[in-house]
């Protein structure tokens, strides 16, 4: 698995997580939306350097321009519903992409720490051949993205596959790099400390679906 951390260098991206992060900005959940939707166009642009692509000829008011186009189909996958905020980012950039949407929510049947994972509603257009993305604003243990792939990947053989989270924990980076093929990309906004006993990220942000979209029952 290719890993790419993408905060390893100074940019404009580090200014937006900073603001994400912060809990005298997080009270403004349309600040936090439209801070994540900018950092999933600035992911979206870096995963578009490792696409294919194919010489193009267009026609101009003026003539005509030799030019490179992107040559497969993209599949844009969020995770529900925190990765929706995301979503928008690389959409606004892949605005030619098709879209599916997945739920994985950590389910604890005995109300304490002990979780498993439920997916239970995916709609999600047919990505064979085709560039996969898959969108999850959070990293933590990697279970709920295991799963999900587990869901949508057999018999479907995308031509690239493409995971790109905002935060990560490095157990969940670990798990990943031993469930996913060699050629899989994992892309990470930020690489983060570790994960506490409850499995949340630290420092984190707590919880990116709550802070976009309100506290859920």
């Amino acid at each position: 698995m290719h890993i790419h951390y993408l905060s390893e260098n100074n940019s404009i991206l580090n200014h937006f997580l900073a603001q994400i992060r912060d809990v005298n900005v997080q009270s403004d959940r349309m600040r936090f939306r439209k801070n994540i939707t900018r950092i999933g166009e600035i992911m979206a642009y870096e995963i578009s350097r490792e696409l294919e692509y194919e010489d193009i000829e267009i026609t101009t008011p003026l003539g005509t321009k030799k030019t490179t186009a992107i040559k497969d189909g993209v599949v844009l996958c969020s995770i529900l519903r925190a990765g929706l905020a995301l979503h928008d980012g690389f959409l606004n950039v892949f605005d030619h992409a098709e879209n599916g949407f997945i739920s994985a929510y950590r389910h604890h049947p005995n109300n304490d720490d002990h979780f498993e994972i439920l997916v239970e509603y995916k709609a999600a257009p047919s990505f064979k051949g085709k560039n996969l993305l898959v969108l999850d604003p959070m990293l933590a243990t990697g279970m709920s993205l295991a799963e999900v792939l587990k869901n949508i990947l057999p018999g479907e053989e995308p031509l690239s596959l493409h995971i790109a989270v905002v935060i990560a924990a490095p157990e969940g980076v670990e798990l990943l790099k031993g469930s996913l093929p060699d050629n899989c990309h994992l892309w990470i906004a930020a690489l983060d400390s570790h994960l506490n006993e409850k499995k949340y990220i630290i420092p984190g942000l707590g919880d990116a679906g709550d802070l976009a979209y309100g506290v859920k029952l």
